[in-house]
């Protein structure tokens, strides 16, 4: 019998900079939410991820959400953090140097960094995946094109909550075949399907919060009252 595995692909700790998420309480979220695989992708870091695998190695995949000259990526199983404002191909190349998964983020959200047709059309050859259900966007308008799009192509699909709030946590999952490595799950993600619904207006409230703090020079703690560096 086959073993299915709930992973939410996106989300984010104090270590982005747009969420006041501590890596213990990501965790905390995400095995109330049934959770059994959390790709932790912060913004252009892999601290936030590294952190956590060190508190559940079970849970936690390190993962990174990197932001190229065109859009952005979302990589799980990520050795070597990625800097921001590369060309998008070098990202790519830098990724799979190191045998990374790699999938896009939000690819048709015009509201955020969306990617236009040529600059997608131009990496689709070195995607595993693209994001087919983000559940950060406002409306379901971005991810039925993505999900359009991937058909058309023959693309399979990575879902996440984007979650910046831990009420976000486990809001959208996808259910995908056993894996323990990006190989794996490259091989596994065809089967894979989706569950989950869009955060309600309130669940964006974790990005917000976290804009003001970081304005006012407030920096977040973790729960050992450690001051992020």
């Amino acid at each position: 019998m086959q073993t299915w595995l709930k992973v939410d692909f996106h989300c984010h700790t104090f270590y982005s900079g747009d969420s006041l998420n501590t890596p213990q309480k990501l965790i905390a979220a995400a095995r109330r939410a049934g959770l059994d695989r959390l790709v932790i992708t912060d913004h252009n870091t892999i601290r936030g991820a590294l952190h956590a695998r060190q508190l559940d190695p079970e849970l936690v995949i390190v993962g990174e959400e990197i932001e190229t000259t065109r859009g952005e990526l979302l990589a799980s199983f990520v050795s070597e953090e990625i800097p921001a404002g590369l060309e998008p191909m070098e990202a790519i190349n830098r990724l799979r140097q190191q045998g990374a998964f790699i999938s896009v983020s939000h690819p048709f959200d015009t509201m955020r960094m969306a990617w236009s047709a040529q600059d997608l059309e131009a990496i689709l050859p070195f995607l595993d995946a693209i994001e087919i259900f983000n559940a950060s966007c406002l409306n379901d308008t971005a991810n039925l094109k993505a999900q359009q799009y991937a058909r058309q192509k023959g693309l399979s699909g990575t879902a996440g909550s984007d979650a910046h709030s831990l009420a976000a946590i486990g809001r959208t999952w996808l259910n995908v075949p056993w894996f323990s490595n990006a190989e794996e799950l490259r091989a596994a993600i065809p089967q894979a399907h989706y569950q989950g619904k869009l955060t309600p207006w309130w669940g964006h409230f974790g990005s917000t919060m976290a804009f003001f703090h970081r304005r006012l020079g407030i920096e977040p703690f973790d729960d050992n009252k450690m001051r992020l560096s």
